[in-house]
């Protein structure tokens, strides 16, 4: 089925300033800049109004969906330089106390499981990481560097070749942005 237009805006708040080029959008405000590519032969990113239409002519439905999805981008670009996003995280442990530190730009895991090596996770460029007693903080602009580093660090304590309803030992996501 054909739709004769597919199109989303996004408001662009003041104090945050959007540029185009060549299908590039850069968005930049008072937490930083961030920057994506956004190429389709169909979908094109224009900018109207003080904000930035995403649209597609005569769209099929895959064609609306990355509409959509093109549209959340944005959005997501411009909430992140406006609000720094947020992950928490908790240290969990019963047998054996983790240690949990950030050395440069990798979280270091000691003493999991009474492990002698290290376990650890990259962190994203731009990604900040706190540990505060028992809760870590991953903070950003860009929410999927932000997701990913946060989803690294809690993989990176995944338990292998034990039963799971007994050794309930690692960091686990506890609030996501929203």
């Amino acid at each position: 089925m054909v739709v004769a237009e597919a199109r989303e805006s996004v408001k662009v708040p003041g104090g945050v300033s959007v540029t185009l080029a060549q299908g590039t959008v850069k968005v930049k405000g008072p937490k930083g800049e961030l920057q994506r590519s956004f190429a389709h032969p169909r979908v094109q990113v224009l900018q109207e109004d003080g904000g930035v239409v995403v649209r597609c002519e005569m769209a099929r439905r895959k064609d609306k969906a990355l509409v959509g999805t093109y549209a959340a981008h944005v959005r997501n670009m411009v909430r992140g330089v406006q609000e720094e996003w947020e992950y928490k995280l908790k240290i969990v442990y019963s047998h054996f106390p983790i240690k949990a530190k950030v050395s440069g730009d990798t979280f270091i895991i000691e003493n999991f499981l009474g492990e002698r090596n290290q376990r650890k996770a990259p962190i994203a460029a731009g990604v900040k990481v706190k540990l505060d007693g028992d809760v870590v903080l991953v903070t950003g602009t860009d929410l999927e560097q932000v997701g990913q580093t946060a989803a690294t660090i809690e993989q990176a304590t995944r338990i292998r070749d034990r039963d799971p309803r007994v050794f309930q030992d690692g960091i686990y996501i506890t609030q996501k942005p929203g």
